[in-house]
């Protein structure tokens, strides 16, 4: 059920219900803030709450609020948040904690919660275990203690699960406008997803940041993404945590290899939402998506006036995705007639210090540099620390960096090298300008290589993960039976009932042969595998050394160029997470490996594909034949096929390896785990 979150997150009236020092403090920071709207406090004692005249309860109000702070007890917020429905409020911000997050500690948790959301009824909430949430737009705070944001016309989104991560965003210093700030507390009722989507539906937010614990209902969050592309509005998303249920299963190495966080990497680039790692590039991200809006691609340029600040920014490139073209001739020949013939013209661009305090002669030199081929421009300047120097002289950077903004019209950015020495009042009148002010130079390389980042095909909806079973090891020869019948090439086989059995099945097969013992997950390592066996006497010795007692004879399969890993775990968090590996004994040794979640597009295939280091050998390695690309695509495409019509009960899959030939690509292995 989607809820409508407009009248809580923006406010006309607020009833702020309890009398303690958090709700105390609610009141006062939005006087702080200017809210105009009507503020009652409602305590069942008290006439008078931080200066305002009380009310008993709910019912006693003058009318319904559109917003209510409920500052009480667990057992009590029940029942405030059932009168509050009943009487058709807005909605509510449960502050109270000891509900299912704390289920672990307390069994009535689980219980208490399942009542709040009977209370609530069709009323939405935030939380509980809850901050509440900051409107910056409006003026409006649902928030018990202090923050360090202001007013705004327009600004960024934040929405997180963690109160005091969101407090310390707003005590940000970079210049960065916030609309919003909004915690989500342990999701009861209103998960991210749908709290980040009714935030991007005002039209004074430019992007949204989500911090993320856990993603929840995966429909909400396609909803989101699809709504946010419609809106033309972008999303980034800063995912903490590994996934313990994806390495649940170790009985393979698509379990290792999928493990972790890989799943939740899948799902943010399945939407086109970039993944940064830290919060200080989740903040200049954000930053430049609010004065640019996506980039159109990863080309970029810095100009400094030092040697090393132009190799420390092509390191710093060099180490992401991100290209510092060569300069033109247009370029060369503009900056040359700017700077004259004493300074060596490349990109990234020493400029010297020549034409320093002349911000017409500096403005001149940047505008050259900037180019239709670039995506930003970035101006290296650091400032002096305000305290001790004087930074006057620095005055001509800043007009020369809104002046080639004003003059090209291009995308311009000016970076200090370290984040403390840009400071925020230039930081806000950069930002005025329409001139992004990065804090940090790995920062803003790694905010432009997040914008970059094109938007994917509009995906299909996720094949959803299944009920969790307990899995049994389905044979190999049964697990490639299967596998075939929805395509996948697999060695002619048959099999042998005992090692005496196993000469003769041999010969039925045809010479070359490899034999197998079943029932064994991991026979390279056991030792149940044995390739090239070309007579009945080494077939028969290689049984009877084997630790099984039934076993597999196939076709030996030659002439690979490549191999492959294909696998397929379920992901309880994300859904059914594919993996497409170096097969073979490269598995672990070489750690290739890249995920996406199912169903897949071809692109997401073909981009698994090329990202592996042994691309090379798929399409051809120093005069090498080069692997049957469509017959890898149809062994993918079988195994994939198969999952999505038998996802019920299946927990595992792996091919490894897929040998990969000129003319084939056969699954010489077969790897599945399901509950029938």
């Amino acid at each position: 059920m989607t809820r409508d979150l407009s009248r809580l997150f923006r406010p006309k009236s607020i009833a702020v219900i309890g009398g303690g020092a958090w709700c105390r403090l609610v009141i006062e920071q939005c006087r702080k803030m200017g809210f105009d709207g009507a503020i009652w406090p409602v305590h069942p004692k008290a006439e008078v709450v931080a200066g305002l005249p009380a009310f008993k309860d709910a019912d006693s109000l003058p009318e319904a609020p559109d917003a209510a702070f409920i500052g009480v007890n667990r057992f009590a917020t029940i029942e405030v948040v059932r009168a509050l429905s009943d009487r058709g409020a807005g909605g509510a911000v449960c502050f109270a904690s000891g509900f299912l997050e704390a289920a672990a500690e307390d069994a009535e948790g689980a219980n208490l919660q399942a009542q709040l959301l009977d209370a609530a009824g069709d009323m939405p909430f935030l939380g509980p275990n809850c901050y509440g949430f900051i409107n910056y737009l409006d003026g409006a705070l649902l928030w018990p203690d202090q923050h360090g944001g202001q007013r705004a016309e327009k600004g960024v989104a934040l929405v997180t699960q963690s109160s005091n991560i969101a407090i310390n965003l707003t005590m940000q210093k970079r210049g960065l406008p916030l609309a919003y700030v909004v915690t989500a507390g342990n999701q009861a009722q209103s998960g991210i997803a749908a709290i980040g989507e009714a935030l991007l539906e005002d039209t004074r937010v430019t992007a949204l940041g989500l911090h993320i614990e856990g993603f929840g209902d995966l429909r909400a969050f396609e909803a989101l993404a699809a709504r946010a592309r419609e809106l033309g509005k972008p999303i980034v998303a800063l995912k903490v945590g590994k996934s313990a249920e994806a390495q649940a299963a170790t009985v393979s190495h698509t379990a290792s290899l999928a493990g972790g966080d890989a799943g939740a990497g899948a799902l943010l680039s399945r939407l086109g939402i970039p993944r940064l790692e830290d919060l200080p590039s989740f903040l200049e991200t954000l930053k430049l998506l609010h004065v640019t809006g996506r980039l159109p691609s990863n080309r970029l340029a810095t100009i400094s006036c030092s040697g090393g600040e132009a190799s420390l920014a092509a390191d710093t490139g060099h180490a992401r995705n991100a290209v510092f073209p060569p300069l033109n001739e247009r370029q060369k020949t503009d900056l040359r007639d700017a700077l004259g013939p004493m300074v060596a013209l490349a990109n990234p661009l020493d400029y010297h210090t020549y034409i320093w305090r002349d911000s017409e002669a500096m403005t001149k030199a940047f505008s050259a540099m900037m180019d239709p081929q670039l995506a930003m421009t970035m101006l290296i300047v650091d400032f002096p620390r305000e305290d001790r120097c004087d930074a006057s002289d620095w005055e001509c950077t800043i007009q020369a960096a809104i002046g080639s903004r004003e003059r090209t019209g291009a995308n311009v950015g000016l970076v200090a090298t370290l984040p403390e020495l840009l400071p925020e009042a230039v930081a806000a009148r950069l930002m005025e300008a329409g001139v992004v002010p990065f804090c940090g130079l790995s920062e803003a390389i790694a905010a432009c290589e997040a914008a970059s980042l094109p938007l994917p095909e509009t995906p299909v909806p996720l094949l959803l993960p299944t009920p969790a079973v307990e899995p049994d090891l389905v044979p190999e020869a049964d697990a490639k039976w299967q596998l075939a019948s929805y395509g996948l090439r697999v060695p002619r086989s048959k099999r042998a009932a005992s090692a005496t059995n196993a000469r003769a099945v041999a010969v039925d097969v045809g010479f070359p042969v490899v034999l197998k013992g079943e029932g064994v997950a991991h026979k390279t390592e056991a030792g149940a595998v044995v390739l090239n066996l070309n007579s009945g006497q080494e077939v028969s010795d290689a049984a009877f050394s084997m630790p099984a007692s039934r076993f597999l004879v196939e076709e030996m399969v030659t002439g690979a160029v490549a191999e492959l890993l294909i696998g397929v775990v379920k992901d309880p968090a994300h859904g059914f997470v594919m993996t497409l590996a170096a097969g073979g004994t490269l598995t672990e040794l070489m750690e290739d490996s890249a995920s996406f979640l199912l169903p897949a597009s071809d692109a997401d295939i073909e981009a698994a594909l090329q990202s592996l280091r042994i691309a090379k050998l798929l399409e051809g390695y120093r005069g090498a034949p080069a692997a049957d690309r469509e017959a890898i695509l149809r062994a993918v495409r079988a195994v994939e096929d198969y999952v999505m019509e038998n996802a019920l009960g299946l927990e595992e899959i792996e091919i490894n390896p897929l040998l990969c030939t000129p003319a084939d690509a056969v699954a010489a292995d077969a790897l599945m785990r399901r509950k029938y």
